[in-house]
Parts: structure tokens; C-alpha cells; sequence
């Protein structure tokens, strides 16, 4: 093979992996459940998700307050809160999926549906936030997470639709309104 044909090839190579990826939504990724089960996010078409990747020993921990509030608001318009727990940012998240159970349900009374811990950073990042954080596939959203309660909402057919750092709380007028705006065009 001529060493003029390569670079070719590359550019050739890059344009169809970023086509195949073009078409991928968050409803093409698995999760597991805390209780170890498979939970497929498509089961949540036609709803509106927020993907938000907890911790339960950091300093925005009592966001759970917040996030079971307006899960409980909304839920019966179709909308969904997901937490994801990981344990990348400073060790917060060092619990068994047991013990992180027993905690969001005894100290902050979660109802809202929790998967089992994953890496949202690094090497060994789930292939969910691979795409999550992909700015070639999310320009708007991509990036690195910089903390844990870094929160993404996601429209009813998986498309992202923004994404809020971990100092905006869940029950602020920004998320609220996003929230709003996103349910809108569900019929209830």
C-alpha cells in the first residue's frame, strides 16, 4: 500500500465511524438496574429523561431532595429521573449497589429508578457516557464530566437535549423550565 493512500484511508475511516455514530441516540444504551437487572433505555421512548450521575458522600448529595421533588411533579406527565451512580470524582460513590440502595431510599426517600454504579470518566467510562460526553456526536452537551450531579436531559426520542453542571439544582428555574418545555408537546 502507497504511503500517499493512507492519510486517504484515515479520512475515509473517520467520516463512516462518525456517521455510524450520527444515528445513535440514548436509547441505544443498556444500563443495570441497582438490583442488577438489565434496563435498556428505550424502555423510556416517549418520555422525557434526566440521566444524572450520583454520588452519596459529596457536597451536592442532598440534590437528591430536589431531584425526587421534581420527579415527583412530573412523573405523570411522562417524565423520568435516572441516577447513575459513579465513584470518580474523589471516591464519594465507594458503597456496594446495596448500600447505595438502602441509602438514596432511607436518607433521602428516592423512588425514581437507580442503575447500578459505572465509571461516567476515564478509561473504563460505560459506553453510555462515551456518547454522552462525545462532542463530535453531542456538540452542545459533550465534554468531560467535571463532578458528580452533573445532569442531562434527554427528549422522548433520545435525543439530549441540554445538559446542566452540578451547581445547578435540579428545582432551579432553568431545569424547571427546561423540564416544562420539554413535556410540552407530551399528551397526558
Amino acid at each position: 500500500m502507497s504511503k500517499a493512500l493512507i492519510p486517504t484511508m484515515m479520512r475515509v475511516f473517520f467520516v463512516a465511524a462518525t456517521l455510524m455514530g450520527a444515528g445513535k441516540n440514548v436509547f441505544d444504551y443498556t444500563l443495570n438496574t441497582i438490583d442488577g437487572q438489565p434496563a435498556p433505555l428505550s424502555a423510556y421512548k416517549g418520555k422525557v429523561l434526566m440521566l444524572v450521575n450520583v454520588a452519596s458522600r459529596c457536597g451536592f448529595t442532598p440534590q437528591y431532595t430536589a431531584l425526587e421533588a421534581i420527579y415527583e411533579k412530573y412523573k405523570d406527565r411522562g417524565f423520568v429521573i435516572v441516577g447513575i451512580p459513579a465513584n470518580n470524582f474523589g471516591a464519594q460513590e465507594p458503597g456496594t449497589d446495596q448500600e447505595i440502595k438502602t441509602f438514596c431510599q432511607s436518607k433521602y426517600s428516592v423512588t425514581f429508578p437507580m442503575m447500578s454504579k459505572v465509571s461516567v470518566k476515564g478509561d473504563d467510562k460505560t459506553p453510555l457516557y462515551q456518547y454522552l460526553t462525545d462532542k463530535a456526536a453531542n456538540p452542545k452537551t459533550g465534554g468531560d464530566i467535571q463532578w458528580n450531579f452533573t445532569k442531562f436531559l434527554v427528549g422522548p426520542e433520545g435525543q439530549i437535549i441540554t445538559r446542566f453542571e452540578p451547581k445547578v439544582t435540579p428545582d432551579s428555574p432553568e431545569v424547571t423550565a427546561a423540564i416544562e418545555s420539554a413535556l410540552a408537546p407530551l399528551k397526558r
